[in-house]
């Protein structure tokens, strides 16, 4: 029982969020949420949620065609042999850690 009300304490929803809509958007919205069978202010919390998590994986996720993604792969299946500034850096680094 104590688990559960850890869980709630945590969870419960403390944030608030505002927006100005004009009259269309929010009967848009209104008409959205009730054919989802959900008030307003659940439709767009969800719905903005969805938005915001679409969003980062849009921005964090790297989206290769072509040739770019065939450079791309080419590049980790078959890196180019260092060359001289980066042995001078990997021996600067090993020297500075103490290996």
């Amino acid at each position: 029982m104590r688990h559960a009300a850890a869980i709630d304490r945590r969870s419960r929803k403390e944030e608030r969020l505002e927006a100005r809509v004009t009259p269309e958007q929010k009967k848009l919205i209104a008409r959205a949420a009730a054919l989802r069978g959900s008030s307003i202010t659940e439709f767009v919390v969800a719905s903005a949620q969805r938005a915001a998590a679409d969003a980062i994986k849009d921005f964090e996720l790297l989206t290769l065609q072509d040739e770019a993604r065939d450079v791309f792969v080419s590049a980790i299946l078959r890196p180019p042999a260092p060359n001289k500034a980066a042995r001078k850096a990997a021996q600067r680094y090993k020297e500075q850690i103490g290996r």
